[in-house]
């Protein structure tokens, strides 16, 4: 069987208001296995299953429209629309980061909450020279079988509970694969006198973030959401490198104050 009728192309060919991959984003699926993303969570998954039902049916071409909200648990309040096709795509490859700096005179602890395709990018581009990692996800299966000597693996079954123990003065960056936990995670580490606190997001799922954690008598002010640098893009790799660059550049600022 050629490649082309054992896989499915999902790609995002339009987006309204906010939403986690632009038009143009493609990720391959096959019946094991999937390869690229169009932004993780809630929408991947069911963007995954959707690609195998129709590979299972030999449906070779089908198009959805997705609304990102209270459905799919996610607060990004836009929608997308994806296409499900046979025929293969590429999608444009993100431009080479350029080289970390302001690096600290020894590792910052960063503790980083996901291990999805962002955490993932993260952890591969954090230096051992500027971070000593603790890595957090559900199960231990959600981590890819190769961890760097740096980063410290922590499967955790619930982690909201872990983040209320976790030791203060620690960064953190949360990107789960749930928006509810990634709130648990906000409220539990808010009460512990955190170092910094990123949060993957848009400026939707950040106002209804910090008037639930109102509601909740939490000043959400510490939160950074969203994390990264909006002009690198939106590519795993792009979110990783402007989120560390963002906190070595304001760790290094405190410490010359």
């Amino acid at each position: 069987m050629r490649e082309t009728e054992s896989a499915i192309w999902v790609e995002i060919t339009k987006t309204r208001g906010s939403a986690p991959r632009d038009a143009g984003t493609v990720m391959k699926v096959t019946p094991t296995e999937s390869k690229g993303t169009i932004g993780g969570g809630a929408l991947e998954f069911a963007a995954i299953a959707k690609a195998r039902t129709l590979l299972a049916q030999g449906i070779v071409e089908q198009t959805e429209t997705i609304p990102l909200g209270p459905n799919l648990g996610q607060c990004c309040g836009g929608a997308v629309t994806l296409r499900y096709s046979s025929k293969g795509r590429r999608s444009e490859a993100p431009q080479p980061a350029t080289q970390l700096r302001n690096l600290p005179d020894r590792p910052l602890s960063l503790w980083v909450w996901g291990a999805g395709h962002v955490g993932r990018a993260v952890v591969d581009a954090s230096p051992p020279a500027a971070f000593d990692i603790t890595w957090i996800d559900a199960a231990p299966e959600r981590f890819p079988p190769h961890i760097p000597a740096h980063v410290r693996k922590t499967p955790a079954s619930d982690m909201p509970l872990l983040a209320a123990r976790a030791p203060a003065k620690i960064h953190h960056l949360i990107f789960t694969y749930s928006h509810e936990i990634d709130l648990g995670l906000c409220a539990a580490l808010l009460k512990r006198d955190a170092a910094s606190i990123g949060l993957i997001g848009s400026k939707t799922k950040r106002a209804r973030f910090f008037k639930r954690l109102r509601q909740m008598n939490h000043d959400p002010s510490p939160i950074i959401c969203p994390i990264g640098d909006k002009s690198l893009g939106k590519h795993p790799d792009q979110i990783a490198h402007g989120a560390l660059h963002a906190l070595l550049s304001a760790t290094k600022s405190k410490a010359l104050t």
